[in-house]
């Protein structure tokens, strides 16, 4: 299977989890079953310069982000750091995150969530 970029399912979701502004999603894999039941999410996914993801707890599953470009601001279960391209994100089953872009950039990330 081939999905070119241009085939890709792309939502915009205005703050999610309680955040701000808006985040940009493309579906890497579109459906649970592409990913053999393991998980729920693989996309490319932009949060806008200013924008942020809400915290929120995972329940039953994990979320990884890996940073493409961009800098802001991680909650890791209320430790905040800042974080730029090259980071790996994880949050496991249990724990809570968010994420903020800075100012005048946006972070561009792989977002993965697996179940437990």
């Amino acid at each position: 299977m081939v999905r070119r970029r241009e085939e890709m399912k792309v939502l915009t979701k205005t703050s999610p989890f309680g955040g701000v502004g808006n985040i940009t999603v493309r579906d890497i894999l579109e459906t649970p079953e592409e990913m053999y039941q393991k998980g729920r999410v693989f996309c490319h996914t932009t949060v806008h310069a200013g924008s942020g993801i809400g915290y929120h707890v995972h329940q039953g599953e994990s979320e990884t982000y890996y940073i493409l470009s961009g800098h802001g601001r991680f909650n890791d279960n209320g430790t905040i750091t800042e974080i730029g391209p090259g980071d790996v994100l994880f949050t496991g089953d249990q724990s809570g995150h968010g994420i903020e872009a800075a100012a005048g950039e946006d972070i561009e990330m792989i977002a993965l969530i697996l179940y437990r």
